[in-house]
């Protein structure tokens, strides 16, 4: 059973990171039975975060005489396509739904008619074998 011995290979590999993560060292058995794959993991000694800015080499002071222009809100035709769009889904959707109804609808009557024939008019019994 392959996945069984994949399955335990991920939990010792997950509680490895959590211990590594945490810095907790729990007391984790092994299953005795299944062979476990060796877990690789690296310990990460610092992180440091570093900002840079830069500025042109002949930068002049910025001018402002205007304010800044507002970000472009979505236009309304463009909701507009998307309504009508949305629409014209649903209205498919209800189509569609309407189609499986009859579809239904017809099947059980068809189906009703058969058993009612076949209730009405039986067939000849085969002989019986003695």
């Amino acid at each position: 059973m392959k996945w069984i011995r994949e399955r335990d290979a991920l939990i010792a590999q997950t509680l490895a990171f959590v211990q590594s993560v945490s810095g907790r060292k729990d007391d984790f058995r092994q299953p005795d039975t299944v062979a476990v794959a060796p877990v690789l993991a690296a310990e990460i000694v610092s992180v440091q975060a570093v900002t840079v800015t830069i500025k042109p080499p002949h930068a002049e002071p910025p001018q402002q005489t205007a304010p800044p222009a507002q970000p472009l809100l979505a236009s309304p035709s463009r909701n507009g396509d998307f309504r009508s769009e949305m629409q014209a889904r649903i209205a498919n959707f209800r189509k569609h739904q309407e189609r499986f109804e009859r579809e239904r609808e017809e099947y059980c009557a068809a189906t009703l008619i058969k058993l009612r024939a076949a209730i009405r008019d039986p067939e000849p019994r085969p002989p019986a074998l003695k």
